[in-house]
């Protein structure tokens, strides 16, 4: 017998956005890895999920937006989240 689930459709889901796993420095300074961008289960938002370096506080999430976003320090605006583990130039 199907359930109610197996005879709602299925969303049409979007593409998520990328972000280059790796590590990126908030800019209140500490340091963080990226582990990839993920979809929230009821709302199909793009999160971005992630954990810190400098504790075992397990593993978090934010809007991508927010984490790509900037924000104004002092009248100086910066990135949220820096990239520090850009590839570099070949030897």
């Amino acid at each position: 017998m199907p359930t109610p689930r197996d005879t709602m459709p299925e969303p049409e889901l979007t593409p998520l956005p990328t972000l280059r796993a790796g590590r990126y420095r908030h800019y209140k300074g500490g340091e963080y890895e990226v582990l990839g961008v993920v979809r929230h289960s009821e709302t199909l938002e793009a999160l971005v999920l992630y954990r810190p370096l400098y504790n075992a506080s397990g593993l978090w999430v934010r809007p991508y937006e927010m984490f790509v976003g900037s924000v104004s320090i002092a009248g100086v605006t910066q990135p949220r989240f820096a990239p520090l583990d850009l590839p570099g130039p070949t030897e």
